[in-house]
């Protein structure tokens, strides 16, 4: 018996749900398929949103003769063998092959491809989860369309079990469902269209009864809501993303719920990484102690491990949404960085060089008043390099700690 994601496959584009902004009625890609130009592509999103499925559905609208690989298994050898038969092939004008997980293949075997598809008589059609920017060779990029898939709606989901209900239900299979238990079989599938035609499947293959008495309690009985993270995946680095940018907003609520998906993941070291990394860049100097608290709290979750580390991740996270925000050192360093690139900096003012060692007088080196020697530990001297003179790159932000070390250095250098 065929799995029932690969049973309900739409054969047709009407049948075909989600992904409306790429192929809903009169979009560009529609246009394309039903007038049977289909181009080159590239089809990016996360496992379970159709990939596979539009791609069959363009090989039926188009002349050409479909041929499916994964890159996984499949070698430019036999792309080869596709391509060798092509004049052997009758009513056919040239072949579709489509390439599912195109990132598998090397960069030489993708450098391979070319050849293949510059002629015209090979369309190729490749599906990736992966950010095709990173993983798929630049000179099949340029020869591609791109097109990204989006995880589906519960909506879209429930509409695609309540299709494949109805069909089984058509082929004598009696089941008692909900649209309550839809909704929740579409939640725990995260936006995957294969995980919750599969849950579906479970349910109904796992009961020996004549009805198939599908609901809530059952649903959870199967234990198929405890998704582990890819922690290598594009999705992962999307989830960093996210958690960093919530707390850079100042949002405890999101940043939790992205640290829980990191958690899932089990990759402590990446965690612990980048909240070192918001501590710096963007609480920064709005409270700088944050930097020691992160740090003795990092320690701590590194030598309990996961899962009790969690507790520990959570809290740090909280502790740094709800801090006041200050990106003045990152903004500072950048502009710094900026000028190195782009400018004719100049030589260090020769005060400022090292004099300690015999001959540095000889040199010319000299002249550094020593700031503690004065009143309040400052003394006016140059510091930038000559040809920076006048240079502003820490700009204070207005925040506590940063007003009072303001205010400080103004009655300081009147």
């Amino acid at each position: 018996m065929k799995p029932l994601a690969e049973v309900m496959r739409p054969q047709k584009l009407e049948d075909f749900i989600g992904q409306k902004n790429i192929i809903g009625e009169g979009k560009p890609l529609y246009n394309l398929i039903i007038s049977k130009r289909i181009p080159n592509c590239i089809l990016y999103g996360p496992p379970g949103t159709g990939k596979t499925t539009l791609a069959n559905i363009m090989a039926n609208y188009s002349d050409k003769k479909f041929y499916k690989l994964n890159a996984t298994t499949a070698s430019v050898k036999d792309i080869q063998e596709i391509t060798d038969s092509l004049d052997s092939l009758l009513n056919y004008n040239g072949v579709v092959i489509y390439i599912d997980e195109l990132q598998h293949f090397s960069k030489k075997q993708q450098q391979a491809l070319l050849e293949f598809i510059e002629n015209g008589r090979v369309t190729l059609i490749a599906s990736t989860t992966e950010n095709p920017y990173f993983a798929i060779h630049k000179a099949i990029l340029s020869r591609c369309n791109i097109f990204q898939f989006q995880s589906l709606s519960v909506e879209e989901i429930v509409e695609g079990l309540d299709n494949a209900i109805s069909r089984l239900i058509s082929e004598g299979i009696e089941v008692e469902y909900s649209n309550e238990v839809l909704r929740y079989m579409a939640e725990i599938s995260q936006g995957d269209y294969r995980k919750a035609y599969n849950i579906l499947e479970l349910a109904i293959n796992s009961q020996l009864n004549k009805i198939k008495k599908i609901n809530i309690e059952y649903i959870e009985g199967l234990n198929q809501s405890h998704i582990r993270a890819d922690a290598t995946g594009d999705e992962y680095y999307n989830y960093l993303s996210a958690l960093h940018k919530s707390i850079r907003g100042s949002d405890p609520d999101a940043a939790i719920h992205y640290l829980a998906r990191l958690i899932k993941s089990g990759n402590l070291q990446a965690i612990i990484r980048r909240i070192s990394l918001i501590a710096a860049e963007d609480i920064g100097l709005a409270h700088p102690n944050a930097l020691t608290v992160i740090n003795s709290g990092i320690e701590l979750a590194l030598k309990v491990g996961f899962p009790e580390a969690s507790l520990i991740l959570s809290e740090l996270v909280i502790y740094l949404a709800t801090l006041p925000k200050s990106n003045s050192s990152y903004l500072a360093l950048t502009s710094a960085m900026g000028d190195l690139e782009n400018k004719n900096i100049g030589d260090v003012p020769i005060h400022l060089k090292d004099a300690h060692y015999s001959g540095a007088r000889n040199l010319g080196v000299g002249g550094y008043k020593y700031p503690h020697d004065y009143e309040n530990n400052y003394i006016s001297q140059q510091y930038l390099p000559d040809n920076l003179l006048g240079a502003k790159y820490y700009n204070p932000q207005n925040n506590k700690y940063e007003n009072s070390i303001k205010n400080y250095w103004e009655n300081i250098k009147k």
